[in-house]
């Protein structure tokens, strides 16, 4: 499965970890369709309707290591949610998934297009 990471499982990034043993496929961008907020130690990636185009990562994960990933950012108890994004080419005809933050974004910095 090809998995869009835009923060702390980044490369260099504090929970990359998680990503041991699996590939790198190419730097990426989403549609303009989405705002990153900073909830304090980690990024909130949210659909929106005055998106703005997210770069990260692009990467092949193979179905352990989702399963440890949506444990990691809370998918079980509504922290996260891992759905489908849109990215730009040359990745838009790929299926992609992310995790979406759930939680109220009200008072967050926006962060622009990166964390």
């Amino acid at each position: 499965m090809h998995l869009f990471v835009y923060g702390t499982l980044k490369r260099e990034q504090p929970r990359h970890q998680y990503l041991a043993g699996q590939t790198f496929v190419a730097d990426a961008a989403t549609r303009p369709k989405y705002r990153l907020y900073n909830v304090g130690k980690y990024p909130a990636l949210i659909p929106h309707s005055e998106g703005r185009s997210i770069v990260g990562e692009l990467w092949d994960v193979d179905e352990a290591c989702l399963r440890t990933l949506d444990r990691v950012e809370g998918c079980d108890f509504g922290l996260y949610a891992r759905k489908p994004v849109e990215l730009l080419p040359p990745h838009e005809s790929l299926e992609v998934a992310t995790y979406f933050y759930l939680q109220p974004v009200e008072g967050l910095a926006d962060c622009g297009t990166s964390w």
